[in-house]
Order: structure tokens, then sequence, then C-alpha cells
């Protein structure tokens, strides 16, 4: 007979042991697109006891000023202790501070319920382990977390405010377009100095942040979780990324709508994530609707975990830096992301493909596949992959990006079909693109050391793509 000690590690291991299989099975498969459903199949998020709780039962006041956060943690907790159930946010404006997600336990807001996150970041205390821009640290706790927990969700119809805006949060960036004036404090110099900490080797216990930091929380981050569902809900004014899942497995984000146009307000950010898949959502962001990320610098390659497996399918991208982004922070890799049945339109979507990397990020990009998308308006590129964003070449870490295959996709304008920047030392792998039509475009495609690039029935400006 197992020991409760023996018992729990048994458990764990075989937690473990899935997305191993489900990776071997992923990659079995010689068609992409199999593999893409195989990844649908098996993430299916969470399934929950009947169980409900109202948070109105623990205290809870929906009159948008009183501060229902031990009220919300109580029914968690208690919800948790039953063995698992809703936890119900039900129709009212209800002010908190940090929510803590335990397993088994679905946030449940319904239709006509606003949670209100408090602007005190006191509210978001004690410090918890995060990444901030894809280096770990202890700092002020997202929004809605969950570190090491099983079958989490948050759910319904209603609606999670930040209530970040040009006096709350957004002026930490240090930038005069999001609020910030001369003299007032902002995230320069604790950023620099966490980025120097990584880069020494500096322990991440010892990387602590929080008040005088100014260093923002994500909205949405289960950290090291598995089994993850964030369905329905829409998410507005946010300090900084909305949906973060960080070095967890098994993640549906699904229905989910995001309008936030503060900086650095990427839609939905998986970082050293896999078995991942993002459907039905609509993203109109500040930021990139949709990052696939891994790390950043030395911090990145410390860790080691790629991102992969991850499947995007009929999805709407406004507003946004990049529609489908992968990076920057990628030092740990990215690998086999797929992306279909999606729509893409704005005159603020800078660009609809996007790709950053460079010698100091590094990392490497295995797989990515891309078919059936109708792209309307895009302010610049169609398709990017620039290994020159920010610090460019020189710094020693050289990326490695092969693999992209994009198929089936129609543009009706945009400035430019293709910006594809590789180095000379380190070219960009492989990149084919099948029955393409980018439109109406205004300027020339930049190709520069790039191997292997197949260009198959591709026209823009109603000609035949030529590659000078």
């Amino acid at each position: 007979m197992l020991s409760r000690r023996n018992a729990m590690r048994a458990m764990a291991m075989s937690a473990l042991a899935v997305p191993i299989l489900d990776a071997r099975a992923v990659h079995a498969a010689p068609d992409p697109w199999a593999r893409a459903n195989h990844i649908v199949a098996r993430v299916r998020g969470p399934r929950f006891p009947r169980r409900r709780l109202d948070i109105r039962d623990f205290g809870a006041i929906g009159d948008g000023v009183t501060d229902c956060t031990k009220a919300i943690r109580s029914a968690i907790r208690a919800c948790h202790a039953a063995g698992g159930g809703h936890v119900d946010v039900p129709e009212g404006r209800f002010l908190t501070g940090a929510v803590h997600l335990l397993s088994n336990v679905d946030l449940h807001v319904t239709a006509g319920a606003r949670l209100l996150f408090s602007t005190d970041p006191k509210a978001y205390l004690p410090l918890v382990l995060t990444r901030f821009e894809g280096v770990e640290l202890y700092n002020y706790s997202p929004l809605i977390y969950a570190y090491g927990q099983r079958n989490i969700a948050v759910t319904g119809s209603g609606v999670l405010d930040g209530q970040a805006d040009h006096d709350h949060w957004w002026p930490w960036k240090g930038s005069g377009d999001d609020g910030w004036e001369p003299g007032e404090p902002h995230q320069a110099e604790a950023r620099a100095a966490l980025f120097a900490q990584a880069e020494q080797g500096v322990p991440v216990r010892r990387r602590r942040y929080g008040e005088g930091g100014y260093l923002r929380p994500s909205f949405v981050q289960p950290y090291r979780c598995d089994n993850v569902l964030v369905e329905g809900v829409t998410i507005v004014n946010s300090p900084m990324w909305e949906i973060h899942p960080t070095l967890s497995q098994n993640v549906l984000v699904q229905n989910v709508t995001v309008e936030s146009h503060g900086p650095n307000n990427d839609g939905c950010n998986p970082e050293s994530s896999r078995m991942v898949v993002i459907r039905g959502c609509t993203f109109d962001t500040g930021d990139d609707c949709i990052a696939i990320k891994s790390g950043r610098n030395a911090d990145g390659r410390r860790v080691n975990v790629p991102s992969e497996h991850i499947v995007v399918e009929n999805c709407t991208f406004r507003d946004g830096h990049g529609g489908m982004t992968i990076g920057s922070e990628m030092s740990g890799g990215v690998r086999e992301v797929f992306i279909r049945d999606c729509a893409m339109s704005s005159p603020n979507l800078d660009i609809a493909l996007r790709f950053k990397t460079n010698s100091v990020r590094g990392g490497f990009i295995e797989g990515f596949h891309a078919r059936d998308l109708e792209i309307g308006q895009v302010g610049g590129s169609v398709i990017d992959i620039n290994f020159h964003y920010e610090e460019g070449p020189g710094h020693g870490f050289n990326p490695e990006v092969g693999g992209i295959d994009v198929r089936d996709v129609t543009v009706r304008t945009a400035n430019r079909a293709l910006n594809l920047r590789g180095y000379a030392d380190a070219p960009i792998r492989g990149v084919t693109l099948t029955d393409v039509d980018f439109g109406t475009t205004a300027t020339p495609i930049v190709v520069e050391h790039v191997e292997n690039l197949g260009l198959k029935n591709v026209t823009a400006n109603g000609e035949p793509l030529i590659v000078p």
C-alpha cells in the first residue's frame, strides 16, 4: 500500500507524464493540421462539480464601493475545501483586490456582473512569484492569479474591469501618451535593475519588487497550472498583459473579448506553456493581440521551457501592434504553432503575422502553420519576420527561425506584403507561401538573408509577387 507521500508523488508524476504523451502523439502525425486537430481534441478545459457558492453569502456587496476581497477569497477557499465547484459573481458591481484561484474552482462572472479591480497597488500584496516581460521575480500579484493549481477557470458573460487608465497603472510605463508627466514615478529604474539581476544570475528569491518598483502586474495569470479555462468573459482596462498563462499546460481560452488599449496591453500571451487552444476570441488591444513567448534573454535560457503545441482558431483581431505574434521574449523557443480560420482588419493593426527577435533574445521558432486567414486592412506589413527588433545583431545569441508555412490567405490592403530580415550569419530558413493574395500594397517587399523562400501562387497588386 502506498504511503500518502508516495501516493502524492505518483499522482504528480502521472500528471506530468500526460503532456509528454501528448507531445509524442502530436509529433507522430505527418500532416501538420492533423497535429493541430489532435491538440484541439485533447485541450477541452476542466469540468467542475455542480456545487455553486454565491459570493454574497460570504459578505460581498455589489455596490461598486464595498471591498469584497475577503468575501471572494473566502468563497474560493470554501469551494476548494468542499471538493470544488463554481464561485458565482452575480449581477452587480463588485470591488476587489487580487483574486487567487485554487484547484477545482471556477470563478463564474454572470451576465450583468462587473468585477472591479482596485486601483490601489497595496491590494495586490503580498508579493508573488510571477514574470515581468519574460523575467521571473517577486512582484505585485496579477489581478487574477493561481500558482501550482489544477482544474481552474474564469468563466461567464460578465466583465472583468482592471480600472487602469491614464491616472492608474498606465502612467507607470513612463510615457506621456499614457498619462505620465515629468517628475512622476515610473518603471524604468526597476525594470533595468530586474533585467540586470537576471543577466547576473541573481537568484529569483532576491528579485523582490512591488512597492516603489512601479512594475505593472498582468491581469489573468495561471502560473505552473494544469487544465485551465478562461471562457466567455470580457476583459477591459488592464494594467499590462491581459491573459498570461505561464509555465502552464492544457489551457483553453475560448469566446473571450479583450478590449484594452493601454501600454503593453497584449491580449493573450502564452509563455513557456504547452497544449494551448485559443478559440473564438476577439482582440482589440493596445499591443499585440496574441503573442507567444518563452522568457527573456538570460532568464529565458535559464528556465529553458519553450511554448509549444498551440492552436489559434476562429478569432477576430482588430487594433494591435501585431495580430498573431511570436516574440520578442522567446529565448526559450517556440515550437508548433497553428492559426486557422481567423479574420484580421484595422488601420491600427500594424502587422498581421509578426515574428520579432534579435541576437540578445535568441531562441528558436520551429514550425508555424497558418491557413484560411481573411485580412482586411493592415497598417504595416502582412508578414514580418524581423531579427533586427530593438538590440539587433552582434550580441552572441542568434535566433533560429524556420518552418514557416502560410497558405490560403487573402488581404485587401496593406503597406507591404513581406518584411523578412534575417542575419547574414543566421538567415531565416524555410518560409513557404501558398495561395496568398496580398491585395493592394504600397511599398516593395523586403527580403534580406532568407534561405528556402518558396512562393506558390502568390500575388500582390494583381501580379505575381517577385522577390528582388
